[in-house]
Formats: structure tokens, C-alpha cells, sequence
């Protein structure tokens, strides 16, 4: 055989090298695919560490305790306000949530009936007909969500111990991570954690009034209208609250077909009260929520929903606003900032 033939060994180390360097970057990114939910759990951890470390700093503030005391309060306090919350007004909850599934067979019907008087039932139901299949697929799909919600309690389990352990010592975590960055980079790095731990917690302070607001405001303006399981309603409204543009929609359906059942004038004074919170949601406290976290716009929210849930389901659509706040907020000081050298406001800061 002729020397020219002869495979080169730096070729064959070359070629060998490549393929694996495929081989990793795929394996990598087969590895981040399965680990989305483990991810996102990790998430919600520090959503939820970030209102453990809030309380306990206001404590520390107000109080002069040392932060392991203040820390273990506030745990304390947010595990016995929900514990709370279930024991006192489980049981009246339930009955209205029984109410509400009671008295949608006859909303429905109702609806039916006023359109016909008008010569319009034939046309919906032509539509709904339509789009049965599709909203068949909808709502097998909320029941998955549903589902999965309801046996999370593990997860639930997880994301609190993990919370308190990263709020315990987040300048642990937070060092470790930043080690992990080039040495030249890491200063720019540590500003992107503050940057987006600022305004993660703008976001859960402007986010917890918004959702009290709303609930309350749907409570009684629904109990005022004589609308069945307005305590219910409020509570799914504010609830709902926390997915951006499209809660509140999905929490005013129950609630319009609900009024139906009392009477068709009924059902519209609930589509008006619930176009004022959502006016009163969109022109104030969202305004609010982002001149505590981050200016994100509206149509990315909207977006940012949708997607997450195509991607993630149920806990992908529940994490979606934090997720996209810190997401926002490291994309003005990394890229914006950094790499292009522009002026921008990040995380609510002057």
C-alpha cells in the first residue's frame, strides 16, 4: 500500500474527536429534555425560597432577630396561614365547588333556551359541533393538568425542603454557581443574579396584592349580583390571577354560565363586572407588578404562557410569569447591557 493511502493518524484523531464531541452535545441535550420537570422543580424551589429569604429579611429589618429564627418563622408562617386557610374554609369551599358542578348542567341549558328565543341556538350549536373534537382534546388535557396537579404532593415536599434549604444559605448556592463562570465574566454574572433575584421579588410582592385584589373584588361583586358560589368563584379568580391574560378569562366562564342560572341580565352584569377587574387587573395592578419586578411586555407574557404550556403542561403555565420575569431580566443585563453596551432599566431598579 502506498504511503499516500495510509489513514492519517491526527486525521483519525480528528474524526474521532468530532463524533465525540457530537456525541456529547446530543447526549446533553437528550439529558435537558428529560430533566425539564426536574428543572422547573428546582424553579419553583427558589420561587418559593425567594419568599421564605423576603419575610425573613423584613423580619430581621422590623425585629433585629437573627435570620435563622426569622427564616424558620417565616416557614412556620406560610406553612400554618395555608394549613389555616384549608381548615377554616375547606369545608364551605367544597360546598360551593359542589355547587358550581351542580348548577352548570342547568347554566348550560339555560343558555341554550335564551338563544334559541332568539333564533341563535341552531347556528351555536352548528359551531360547537365543529369544535367538539377540539374542545374535547382541551379538556382531556385540563384533566391531565388536574390530574397531575393532584398527585404532586411529592413534588410539593421537594420544592419546600429545597426552598428552605436555599434560603438557609443562599450565598452558598449563589458561590457556587458563580464559580462555575469564567473569572472575567463573574462580575457580570453575580449582577445578573441580583438583577434577577430583585426582580423575582418584585414579582411575588406585586403578584400576591394583584390575586388578594381580584379575589376579593370577584367575591363581592358576584355576592352582590346573587351569582351562586361567589366565595368560590373569587377564590378560583384569584387563584387564576397568577397566569397572565389568560386567567382571568378562564376563571370568568364558571362564573358567567353560573348567572345564567339566576337570570340572562344576571349573566351579562357578571361579564361587565369581570371586563372591570380585568380592566382594573390590566391598567393597575399589572402596572404595579411591573414597577416592582421588571417592564415586561404584555404580548410576550401572553406568549410566554402559551408556550410554556405546549412545553411543560401544568407546571410549565403556573411558573410561566416568574420564569419569564428572570428570563427578561437576565436578557437585558447579559445581552443587552453587556454585549451591546445599551442603557437599559433592569428589574424595577432607577
Amino acid at each position: 500500500m502506498k504511503d499516500s493511502e495510509t489513514p492519517s493518524p491526527i486525521g483519525s484523531a480528528r474524526v474521532a474527536s468530532a463524533t465525540l464531541t457530537v456525541i456529547a452535545i446530543v447526549g446533553t441535550a437528550w439529558l435537558l429534555v428529560e430533566l425539564t420537570r426536574f428543572f422547573l422543580l428546582i424553579f419553583a424551589a427558589v420561587v418559593l425560597a425567594s419568599v421564605f429569604g423576603a419575610i425573613a429579611g423584613w423580619l430581621c429589618r422590623r425585629t433585629g432577630m437573627k435570620r435563622p429564627l426569622a427564616l424558620a418563622l417565616s416557614v412556620i408562617g406560610i406553612v400554618a396561614l395555608f394549613a389555616g386557610v384549608f381548615t377554616l374554609f375547606g369545608s364551605q369551599l367544597g360546598k360551593e365547588m359542589a355547587t358550581i358542578r351542580e348548577s352548570i348542567p342547568d347554566a348550560l341549558a339555560d343558555v341554550e333556551a335564551f338563544l334559541d328565543r332568539y333564533g341563535w341556538g341552531e347556528r351555536v350549536r352548528s359551531l360547537a359541533q365543529v369544535g367538539g373534537a377540539d374542545l374535547s382534546d382541551l379538556l382531556s388535557q385540563a384533566g391531565g393538568y388536574a390530574l397531575a396537579a393532584g398527585s404532586g404532593l411529592a413534588d410539593f415536599v421537594l420544592v419546600l425542603v429545597g426552598a428552605i434549604f436555599l434560603a438557609s444559605d443562599p450565598a452558598t448556592y449563589r458561590r457556587g454557581l458563580l464559580l462555575l463562570i469564567p473569572r472575567k465574566a463573574e462580575p457580570t454574572a453575580a449582577q445578573a443574579l441580583d438583577d434577577a433575584g430583585h426582580g423575582l421579588r418584585g414579582w411575588m410582592i406585586g403578584q400576591g396584592v394583584s390575586s388578594l385584589v381580584v379575589a376579593a373584588l370577584t367575591w363581592a361583586g358576584l355576592a352582590m349580583l346573587g351569582v351562586p358560589a361567589a366565595g368560590g368563584l373569587g377564590l378560583i379568580a384569584g387563584l387564576l390571577d397568577v397566569i397572565p391574560m389568560i386567567g382571568p378569562i378562564i376563571a370568568g366562564i364558571p362564573a358567567v354560565l353560573l348567572a345564567f342560572t339566576v337570570s340572562p341580565a344576571t349573566a351579562l352584569w357578571t361579564l361587565i363586572l369581570f371586563l372591570i377587574i380585568q380592566q382594573i387587573q390590566g391598567n393597575f395592578l399589572q402596572p404595579m407588578i411591573q414597577k416592582q419586578a421588571v417592564d415586561v411586555p404584555p404580548a410576550v407574557l401572553l406568549f410566554a404562557v402559551v408556550a410554556a404550556g405546549l412545553l411543560f403542561g401544568f407546571l410549565g403555565v403556573l411558573l410561566a410569569a416568574p420564569l419569564t420575569v428572570v428570563v427578561f431580566v437576565l436578557v437585558q443585563r447579559l445581552y443587552v447591557k453587556t454585549l451591546l453596551g445599551k442603557d437599559i432599566k433592569v428589574a424595577g431598579r432607577d
